[in-house]
């Protein structure tokens, strides 16, 4: 009997793969608990618009995110941070300060997709990478000055 996933069945398949699966595996089991529907025509062409939304909005989120990488690539960031009379940094820059700079400039990036090896505990020039997504990231310059 061909049936339709609705869910992810260990040892079966994944959501929204047809198979074709013996009779009394799909009345007994997937059919009973909900896990399947039986893939007649109709469930099957309404499996295949649905992937095909999907795929389409997932396109579009993509192409969003690269825009946005573009956009950001080599943005500059400019932080200020306490320090003490002979120049010593009190405290350390982090990527939670980087990510609300960066939300004033627009760009509404979630602090952990700020790739910091450590927190920037001196005066200078940084480059930090941000990640997107798997694939697609931005380099960004920020500036670290003492407080006035």
């Amino acid at each position: 009997m061909k049936v339709i996933l609705k869910q992810d069945v260990k040892g079966t398949g994944k959501k929204g793969e047809i198979l074709d699966v013996s009779d009394g595996y799909a009345k007994n089991f997937l059919l009973k608990k909900g896990l399947a529907e039986q893939a007649s025509s109709v469930a099957i062409n309404s499996l295949k618009l649905q992937q095909e939304a999907e795929a389409r909005k997932r396109a579009e989120e993509i192409r969003e995110i690269r825009e946005l990488a573009q956009k950001m690539d080599k943005s500059k960031v400019t932080v200020h941070i306490k320090c003490g009379e002979n120049g010593k940094v009190f405290g350390s820059v982090t990527s939670k300060e980087i990510a609300s700079r960066l939300l004033e400039m627009g760009f509404d990036i979630d602090k952990k997709k700020i790739l910091l090896k450590d927190p920037i505990k001196t005066v200078g020039e940084y480059t930090v990478e941000v990640r997107l997504m798997e694939k697609v990231s931005a380099k960004i310059f920020v500036s670290v000055l003492p407080e006035a």
